[in-house]
């Protein structure tokens, strides 16, 4: 699934392709993808000759801001944009159309089909499902050291269950909580209240810097994902635990293992992140 960083990607590809784009006309080859309005077709009509002015994020939901609508778009496991002539045949698991007066078109095509497009008035949008639960960004000023030290007050969970939490912290997702708690030298499966101040500090910091490196190189390319435009993340080269079962620590050796933490694929290597309770 693609993470924070990979869906700030393709925000930012994407935006630059469809910005000042006007809506002609809406095609909708599976309807159960539209969960806001109920009617399919409400939602086709209401975004005609709608300009499309900003993409926006959050967590790993993008937003559309129309003139009069915020459209919200969650990819889900394999969702994909991408921007074609309209004479372009159609490939093949495409299920959403926006046609724009320039002659282009805006596909969305997801292979599995668990995508969600929600349509809101312009300013509603946060304020009601699916966003409105949803805990701060990881890059923003609001997570701090305090806030998660109070969001792990007495909680029986264990840390990496915290992080993929999206009303505690969002978007970080599987591949960048590894990660982060590697760089921390904590142990997925530590009980978040047992965490020090400073090993929280240092968590949280962590979490930050590598958001920000991911984002910078345009996430990592697991599995299938690539940005808007077809370009591939190349953060994966600076990976150090995830996706590297039986290979070496780059920074002690050890092999990294797997093993399962919140009922998620979890990686670590056993000397840089020892298991206290």
């Amino acid at each position: 699934m693609p993470e924070l960083p990979e869906v700030e990607t393709v925000r930012k590809t994407l935006e630059a392709l469809v910005k000042g784009k006007t809506i002609e006309h809406v095609e909708v080859f599976w309807p159960k993808m539209v969960k806001q309005p109920e009617e399919v077709q409400q939602f086709k009509d209401a975004l005609v000759g709608q300009t499309i002015w900003e993409i926006g994020r959050r967590g790993k939901f993008l937003i559309f801001f129309l003139d009069d609508y915020s459209l919200v778009s969650h990819l889900r496991m394999e969702g994909k944009y991408g921007v074609f002539p309209k004479n372009t045949p159609i490939e093949k698991h495409t299920h959403v159309i926006f046609s724009f007066q320039d002659g282009m078109e805006l596909r969305y095509k997801d292979v599995r089909k668990f995508g969600t497009m929600h349509l809101f008035s312009k300013g509603e949008e946060q304020n009601a499902l699916p966003l409105v639960q949803l805990g701060p960004e990881p890059l923003s000023e609001t997570f701090t050291t305090e806030y998660l030290k109070e969001k792990i007050k007495g909680t029986k969970r264990n840390i990496k269950s915290v992080l993929l939490d999206q009303t505690a912290v969002v978007g970080i997702g599987n591949i960048y909580v590894d990660e982060a708690l590697f760089r921390s030298g904590i142990h997925p499966a530590r009980l978040a209240y047992s965490l020090t101040d400073d090993e929280i500090e240092r968590l949280v910091t962590e979490i930050k810097a590598t958001l920000s490196e991911a984002v910078e190189l345009g996430g990592s390319t697991i599995r299938s994902y690539l940005n808007s435009q077809g370009q591939i993340g190349m953060f994966q080269l600076r990976l150090f635990v995830y996706g590297r079962t039986g290979e070496s620590c780059k920074r002690c050796g050890t092999p990294i293992e797997k093993l399962k933490v919140a009922g998620r694929g979890t990686h670590i290597c056993p000397q840089c992140q020892p298991f206290m309770k």
